[in-house]
């Protein structure tokens, strides 16, 4: 059931769902901090008995991210787990251990080198490069990046992408992510290799670990990814299978403005249809809150 301005509470939707996939940062805090209403409608969804996945296209593992939560204000009584492409990263890069590899990103980053058996080494030497962002959190624009990106392409390096974001609002400032790198590594003919959303690979851990959670396989229909990001939760959503609940006040704030207007809601939903062969879409809010 919708509002008369054509959103839709969580509240309306929880009751046909076992567990939640849900977005973290543009949902659940904006880089600086929590947002009250959506960790208290995470908070209700597990009081009604339901479980959290929080599942983000963060580029470190997710033990890093627990704390990270709780300095935001995201208590832990919000969510069950968390799965990062982090961790789905490291899964693929150990599929190949022997493979010398580059990793491209900043220090902060550097724990989901943890557990690899594969050569350290510099970018010259490289067969892998394990991209988890841009070196300086300043950076604006690839550009800077361009001739050890060609360097990268004309010595055939893959490079495997820890976050396929290519922006996230952080405060009032919108950044590039690993993404954009890698974007434009592959225009430049560089073979690229992405872990987390859209990917399958980080779907497929979720089902596990709702598995875990539940004491039994959850069918996808079961599970609601909640989202703010069209090439990456929504995508995603579209092609793994999962309804789709599209928070529109999230990092594309600018292409949906005055949600609170029955037409606009009615066109959002259209687009987000038309542009995701085979989306599943119950619902849209402006952010995340109960009811």
């Amino acid at each position: 059931m919708d509002t008369a301005n054509g959103l839709t509470p969580l509240c309306k939707l929880v009751d046909h769902y076992d567990g939640l996939l849900c977005d973290i940062w543009g949902v659940l805090h904006n880089g600086v901090a929590a947002f009250g209403d959506a960790v208290d409608a995470l908070c209700r969804v597990r009081a009604s008995g339901r479980f959290v996945i929080l599942i983000t296209n963060a580029p470190r593992l997710s033990k890093d991210v627990y704390p990270q939560l709780a300095r935001f204000g995201v208590p832990r009584a919000a969510f069950d787990t968390i799965l990062t492409s982090g961790d789905v990263t490291g899964i693929l890069v150990a599929s190949q251990p022997d493979a010398p590899l580059f990793h491209f990103g900043p220090a902060r980053d550097r724990s989901v080198l943890e557990g690899l058996t594969n050569p350290i080494v510099a970018m010259k030497d490289a067969k892998i490069c394990l991209l988890t962002g841009p070196l300086d959190d300043d950076i604006e624009t690839v550009d800077v990046y361009h001739p050890c990106l060609v360097q990268m392409r004309d010595n055939a390096v893959t490079m495997i992408c820890a976050n396929p974001d290519l922006l996230v609002r952080s405060g009032p400032r919108m950044v590039i992510c690993a993404g954009s790198i890698a974007q434009r590594y592959a225009q430049l003919g560089g073979t690229v290799i992405y872990a987390g959303k859209p990917q399958a690979e980080i779907y497929d851990e979720a089902l596990k670990k709702a598995a875990a959670l539940a004491g039994k396989e959850i069918p996808k229909p079961r599970l609601l990814a909640v989202g703010d990001g069209m090439p990456t939760d929504i995508k995603g959503a579209a092609d793994n299978g999962f309804d789709a609940y599209f928070v529109a006040g999230g990092i594309h704030a600018e292409a949906f403005p005055d949600m609170n207007l029955a037409a606009n809601v009615t066109k959002a939903g259209e687009t987000l249809k038309s542009q995701f062969a085979g989306l599943k879409l119950v619902g849209i809010c402006d952010h995340l809150r109960w009811g």
